[in-house]
């Protein structure tokens, strides 16, 4: 492969835009574009990117909106001079958990598009449901009491499936559109995931789902890497034919359609490497390896994790690994991030991050045995609210001293994000890194307290559109996956994260009790929470 010649394209369907990095062959990123959804598409009318019905429950896009977005993407690119003929291969990522009906006949229509016309009039009569239903919905309480109880219990499905049931998870979105739809979902001869629905308009053909994008769908058994006939039975009739066998996720599905040839200048040797997730896509693009964890501390704070051993529980989620088929990935999310953080800055060091930073340099590891967890809003893991105090002790208080206070919540963060990757699976290994993004990652005392209680050193990395950026380094291993080469191989001339912290001698010393005692606060708040 000349490196100098190819270039690889990298697409992200997310909520609220469609956006797209091309890289060549070095890595090196040459062209960066987006289409933003409310402001350039304005007929469908969408507030961030999505229609909320009147049951506020209900959320949707409009999957032509997703369509004649590519349009616009792909003549903005042309408008610029970008020269689509040295493009080798195309991946991408979409929304996770989002799903498309595709009509029956649709499937003859894509073999044989038009490239006089816009993919948004090609394409205008080949979904049975218009409006996708997406990540943001939570309609589907009913149909996720159905599947836990027809696997019998919410740890069985996970044991599975690698989560528990989730409203915003594919399979129980298909459920509810087979029983209140029931006209639609006859009409429908294939059910694409947000990332499977674009591979598919790129290759002019149904396009597998991926094992990765796969694994968000309470359907898949993520050990089998296929779907669980189980779960599927549970769920909706005959839904076997309209998903068809998963792929692994680093898989060439073949050239792009000569739409694309004709149209925009592609080269007919242009392959399509398989789309999956937006979480699995940043794993991609923040080049994560065995034993690594990157913490993303923002609005809300989010947790990778690349792991061998998964240990399916009732938090977090487990998904395949996007870049290696013997590894898995683990998610979990938490709520109570830069705002708390914010919060007690205002509250106790006079609105001043360097005061806040101060506070942590002047008090010790451990805090003196005082511990917090601050739950301004209520948490997804643990489903709980409020602010818990405990002293050494194990006495609760209202208040701690300012200095105490900062470093109570900082490091309660820090040691429940350990706590919950550990019961998922994750393992400091040698050589494990933790990489930290986001807002506060750039506060060095902040970045110490991670380092100490996870006992690894910490690296920044500043990546925006991690999963635009991690499908063009997709796009680039699945010509070369076949051959056995590996993703680190493949990345090895990619930026690398700067190391940030190393951890203070003797942190696992204070830490490992303090996590123990971490765990042991938790069951008693969860026990003594209002039912």
């Amino acid at each position: 492969m000349d490196s100098r010649a190819d270039y690889f394209l990298g697409f992200d369907f997310s909520t609220q835009q469609l956006k797209v990095i091309a890289v060549d062959g070095n890595l090196e990123v040459i062209h960066q574009n987006a289409v933003h959804f409310d402001s350039e598409l304005q007929e469908f009318r969408t507030r961030g990117g999505v229609h909320i019905h009147d049951d506020r429950l209900t959320v949707t896009s409009p999957v032509l909106m997703w369509v004649k977005a590519l349009d616009v993407l792909l003549k903005k690119m042309s408008d610029s001079g970008f020269d689509f003929s040295r493009v080798r291969a195309i991946s991408g990522s979409g929304q996770q958990h989002g799903s498309v009906y595709w009509r029956t006949g649709a499937k003859q229509t894509l073999n044989h598009l038009d490239p006089k016309e816009p993919l948004n009039i090609v394409l205008q009569e080949c979904f049975s449901v218009r409006d996708s239903p997406v990540w943001m919905d939570s309609s589907t309480s009913e149909q996720c009491q159905c599947l836990e109880a027809a696997v019998g219990g919410a740890q069985n499905l996970a044991d599975i499936t690698g989560s528990r049931a989730y409203e915003r998870f594919t399979g129980n979105q298909i459920s509810k559109m087979s029983r209140l739809k029931p006209s639609e979902y006859s009409e429908t001869e294939r059910i694409s995931l947000v990332s499977s629905f674009a591979a598919s308009v790129f290759l002019g053909d149904y396009a597998p789902i991926d094992y990765s994008d796969g694994s968000g769908m309470n359907l898949m058994d993520i050990f089998s890497k296929r779907w669980s006939q189980t779960c599927l039975n549970a769920t909706a009739p005959q839904l076997t034919r309209r998903l068809c066998d998963p792929v692994p996720s680093t898989s060439a599905l073949g050239g792009i359609s000569p739409y694309f040839v004709d149209r925009y200048g592609f080269s007919k040797n242009c392959e399509v490497v398989a789309f999956t997730g937006d979480n699995p896509g940043s794993l991609a693009g923040m080049k994560l390896c065995e034993g690594d964890v990157t913490v993303s501390l923002g609005t809300s704070d989010t947790v990778f994790l690349w792991i061998k051993e998964p240990k399916p529980a009732l938090e977090g989620h487990i998904f395949c690994n996007p870049v290696d088929s013997d590894a898995y990935m683990a998610l979990i999310c938490f709520k109570n991030g830069s705002f708390t953080r914010e919060r007690i800055r205002d509250e106790f060091a006079e609105g001043s991050w360097e005061c806040f930073s101060s506070a942590l340099k002047s008090t010790p590891m451990g805090n003196r045995g005082n511990i917090g967890m601050y739950f301004d809003v209520r948490e997804i893991t643990p489903p709980v609210s409020g602010v818990h105090r405990f002293d050494a002790e194990g006495q609760k208080v209202a208040v701690f001293d300012p200095e105490v206070e900062i470093r109570a919540l900082v490091e309660g963060q820090f040691l429940a994000k350990r706590l919950h990757a550990e019961r998922l699976g994750y393992k400091i290994i040698p050589g494990t890194r933790v990489l930290a993004t986001g807002g506060a990652s750039s506060n060095q005392e902040i970045l110490q307290v991670l380092c100490d209680v996870f006992n690894a050193p910490v690296y920044t990395i500043d990546v925006m559109n991690s999963a635009c950026l991690g499908c063009a380094y997709r796009a680039l291993h699945g010509v070369v996956a076949e051959q056995s080469v590996s993703f680190s191989e493949v990345l090895r001339t990619a930026p690398d994260p700067q190391l940030a912290a190393t951890p203070t001698p003797g942190a696992e010393e204070v830490y490992a009790p303090m996590l123990q005692r971490l765990a042991e606060l938790e069951a008693e708040i969860l026990e003594n929470k209002p039912k």
